[in-house]
């Protein structure tokens, strides 16, 4: 398939991330999907790196989760709560790319009628629910104006709530862009980590992701780049280039997830939901 320079839209995905799930054994993690979607479409990295408005997701994974819900508005594919997603027996049956579009146009047709859809459910824009993007993006709003040092120790917290000992923040001028340090330990190995976060709207770009490497060799086991941004994919490839230490990478969305997950600054609240058990009174 040839390159195309400008990100695909949700439907021109729709067909490749079946095909996708069915290469990868008929279920996939997001971040699996992001990678071999790209691969498959072979899209170059300036349509891989653009960002969908601010940031921190991309374009092409704002649309892809777009695409990934019309999937599942159908049948065609489920997920899991940790993210993972399988093709379901209906996206196996599904022959051809025609029909899959017919069967999405369909069901949107269904649900939404058949006349103008709201500007709010434009074709490229519309809101996608899938990652609970929403209150990420409230999240990243409230961490991006933290200053500095406040986001640094929101860091070592996470850090620290994460398994970390030891953890400090140096945030030294001149100590090659390294924000703190911290030991893990897993089972009777323990490792020394350096980090560095940053609050960026943007990108991080390969050259950030070596300069953090060429100030924790030597000194680290392992390092640690935390951002509310995003990285670009040549970023992503220097941070696990063959034969130099490997660094751990935390973006914006990451980051929402991981303060959900030890509710630092959020709280999650269940539904109740009560059934009624008709045999229950039937018994009486």
């Amino acid at each position: 398939m040839a390159a195309t320079s400008t990100v695909p839209k949700y439907d021109d995905l729709l067909w490749p991330t079946l095909r996708v799930l069915e290469d990868l054994g008929g279920s996939a993690t997001i971040g699996e999907l992001s990678d071999h979607l790209a691969s498959w479409l072979e899209l170059p990295d300036e349509v891989l790196d653009e960002l969908h408005g601010d940031g921190p997701q991309s374009e092409l994974d704002y649309r892809a989760a777009w695409a990934r819900s019309h999937l599942k508005l159908i049948g065609a594919v489920e997920n899991t709560a940790r993210g993972n997603w399988a093709i379901t027996r209906v996206g196996r049956d599904i022959q051809s790319e025609e029909s899959l579009r017919n069967l999405v146009k369909k069901e949107r047709t269904r649900r939404y009628g058949s006349g103008p859809k709201p500007a709010s459910r434009s074709e490229d824009e519309e809101r996608v629910s899938e990652n609970g993007s929403d209150w990420k993006e409230a999240l990243l709003s409230v961490v991006r104006d933290l200053d500095p040092s406040a986001f640094e120790r929101l860091c070592q917290r996470i850090l620290r709530e994460s398994g970390f000992t030891k953890v400090e923040v140096t945030g030294r001028s001149g100590d090659g862009g390294i924000d703190g340090a911290g030991v893990l330990r897993v089972n009777l190995i323990s490792f020394h980590v350096r980090f560095q976060c940053k609050r960026y709207a943007g990108s991080v770009s390969p050259r950030e992701i070596r300069d953090f490497r060429g100030a924790m060799v030597g000194r680290a086991d392992k390092g640690l780049f935390i951002t509310t941004g995003h990285f670009t994919k040549g970023a992503e490839q220097e941070a696990t280039r063959d034969g130099a230490p490997a660094i751990d990478l935390i973006d914006g969305l990451s980051l929402c997830n991981h303060l959900k997950e030890l509710e630092l600054g959020v709280v999650t609240r269940m539904v109740e939901t009560v059934t009624i058990k008709q045999e229950f009174f039937e018994g009486l």
